[in-house]
């Protein structure tokens, strides 16, 4: 006999806070609001967020509405969450510009309706010191340092700033605001919605149901996937940028990518991973199996063999992409009309080369080309006039066009 919960405890999931209530709150008969918080800390939302995106889309087609929250304020803190260190302070502008590419793209993922999207200013904004100290009184420190990265940095001697002790709080309180049923999220927040449930009950409230979902991991096959690490793949990315860093997945990450980044059932990702340990499907082919299945996921149709023929091109043939992105050099970085080389990458790969350092690292590596000669001087500085229209090359996979 069939459940309320069973689209949820039939796919992949990490933790349910729990069953009973969700069966409980899912046999009301009510549609439920069901909330996913996401900050604004980046401009792509990538395959390990769109894990807990498509859990919220299948909450939206049984009638509940999601309830998504754009962080616009919690943005500027930082979620603490599985950090080592203090995160840097984001600028409002900063913030406002990654949230307007963020709704773009979620709409690559979540049904129009029912879906009401918030902003946390709406309440957090508007609080006064008053407010903020009534907030701080819901809580203690000893409470705080039950969270395991926050008792790591303590115990390892690092700094935890009291604003980073205000972030589970203000997350927890949108979740007081909008009057969440279940809050989706990572697995790494789970502290932070057991959090929002005794906020709920503290302002008489039921507390909301939490579901986590598992944490994808990186194309470096060790952290969790993450923008500010670089071992990501963007939804709204290019599908020859996509297919490409797919083919470079470690191999033992292929099964959780076949069962979290394809939108397949279980069963599907359950039977190639069958297959490749059968040794019925190799290696190879079943990563270009599942470059081609996210490609279409977020291309369309037909857009993951298009992308596996471009890649082909490009990597066996070592021709040069077809669409090759401009990049125009930006006049403030010039210093005497020149700009090394090594900032250049970073400015145009901020992926694979976050700093000036890893960009001079690329070069002494011979990994960089222009207009396919090997550059090795890692200090070289050049003129817009002298680069204009040359092709950049890192690596296989990155290419710019430079324009003055």
């Amino acid at each position: 006999m069939s459940k309320p919960t069973d689209f949820v405890l039939e796919e992949a999931f990490d933790k349910l806070v729990s069953e009973a209530e969700l069966e409980r709150k899912l046999s009301s008969g009510r549609p439920l609001r069901v909330k996913l918080g996401i900050d604004p800390t980046a401009s792509d939302i990538h395959l390990g967020f769109a894990v807990v995106l498509r859990k919220l889309r299948q909450f939206q087609e049984r009638g509940h509405t999601a309830v998504l929250i754009l962080g616009d304020y919690t943005a500027q803190i930082g979620d603490p969450s599985g950090r080592s260190v203090t995160r840097p302070r984001l600028s409002k502008e900063q913030v406002e510009s990654y949230a307007a590419t963020y709704v773009e793209q979620l709409h690559q993922i979540l049904l129009p309706e029912p879906l009401e999207i918030r902003r946390n200013s709406e309440w957090l904004a508007a609080m006064d010191i008053e407010d903020v100290l009534k907030l701080t009184a819901r809580t203690t420190v000893a409470r705080m340092l039950e969270r395991d990265d926050f008792a790591k940095r303590y115990a390892g001697g690092a700094p935890i700033s009291v604003t980073e002790f205000l972030y589970p709080l203000l997350q927890g309180w949108d979740s007081v605001q909008v009057h969440a049923d279940v809050e989706l999220g990572g697995s790494d927040q789970i502290w932070n919605f057991l959090l929002a449930r005794q906020l709920q009950e503290q302002e008489g409230q039921e507390p909301q149901v939490v579901l986590t979902m598992p944490l994808l991991v990186g194309l470096d096959g060790t952290q969790k996937m993450s923008k500010s690490l670089g071992n990501y793949v963007g939804i709204a990315e290019q599908p020859s940028e996509q297919f490409g860093k797919l083919m470079s997945l470690p191999d033992e990450l292929m099964p959780q990518y076949f069962e979290l980044a394809t939108a397949w059932d279980l069963a599907r990702a359950h039977e190639v991973q069958g297959q490749l340990e059968r040794g019925e499907l190799k290696p190879v082919d079943a990563k270009r199996l599942l470059a081609r299945t996210v490609v279409d996921l977020y291309h369309g149709d037909g857009a993951g063999d298009a992308a596996q023929a471009e890649f082909d091109r490009v990597f066996r043939a070592h021709a040069r992409p077809e669409d090759v992105p401009e990049f125009a050099i930006p006049a403030g970085e010039l210093r005497d009309g020149r700009i090394r080389l090594s900032r250049l990458l970073a400015l145009a790969f901020p992926g694979p080369v976050p700093s000036n350092k890893e960009g001079a690292r690329k070069i002494q590596q011979g990994g960089v080309r222009l207009d396919g000669e090997v550059v090795r001087d890692p200090d070289l500085a050049v003129t817009p006039a002298e680069v204009d229209c040359r092709t950049l090359q890192m690596g296989k996979r990155n290419w710019a066009r430079l324009r003055a």
